[in-house]
Parts: structure tokens; sequence; C-alpha cells
């Protein structure tokens, strides 16, 4: 939990502020894995602080959305090309990314439990 904190600090994903009256702030939720090995050990225990934004609602908190993924019939085109061209594919495993560019909206976020910055305790 503490290294994906330092990779959302070191990346500058947020910051913390004084947190205004009528502002709407949204919730974060830890999602835990296990990532395993071919034989199916465990090799690492992941974790990553996810915003909940199920409980925005559109219009007030946020205008649109747009998360680039990968549909299942583009990576098949890709695969189908690579095989008829010969050419390698590999596959990474990235440590820890963020898709998404940076958005118009402000968002409010809090502070876990956990890490609560003792300087800050009151902001989000």
């Amino acid at each position: 939990m503490q290294e994906e904190l330092n990779e959302i600090e070191q990346k500058k994903v947020w910051r913390l502020i004084h947190t205004p009256k009528d502002a709407s702030v949204v919730g974060l939720k830890w999602v835990f894995c296990n990532k395993l090995d071919k034989e199916g050990n465990v090799i690492r225990n992941k974790a990553r602080l996810i915003v909940k934004g199920y409980c925005q609602e559109e219009g007030l908190d946020y205008e649109q959305t747009f998360i680039p993924v990968a549909r299942l019939e583009s990576i098949r085109i890709f695969l189908t090309y690579a095989a008829h061209k010969n050419f390698k594919v590999f596959q990474i495993d990235v440590k820890c990314d963020f898709l998404n560019g940076e958005i118009e909206e402000t968002v409010y976020v809090e502070q876990r439990t956990v890490f609560i910055n003792e300087k800050y305790p009151n902001h989000c």
C-alpha cells in the first residue's frame, strides 16, 4: 500500500488542499489482488488505490468520462496481423501507469484513514 502511495506522490497525481465547505468529497477504496506465477503460486501481493467514482453524479461532479481500454476485437486483429507477418509479440506487466490524462473538473478525494497526513488531517 505504501508503494502505491509513493507512486501516486511521485507522479503528482494529486495535492492536499483544505476541504471547501461546499465540496462533494469522493471516497477511496483499496483493491487487493495476488500476482501468480505459471504454476499458480503467489509471487507478489498487489494493492491499488481507486476512487469511488460511482458516488459522483453526472452533470454535478463531472460532464463526461473517457477510459482508454483495448477492446477484445482490437487485440484479436493485432495478434492476427502479428501472426501473419511473423512478428514477435511480447507481454509486459506495467507496475504503475495512469492511462487518463489531466481532467478539467476539480475532484475532491478523501484521505485514507491509515495514511492521513499528520500535518493536514482535515485536508482532502
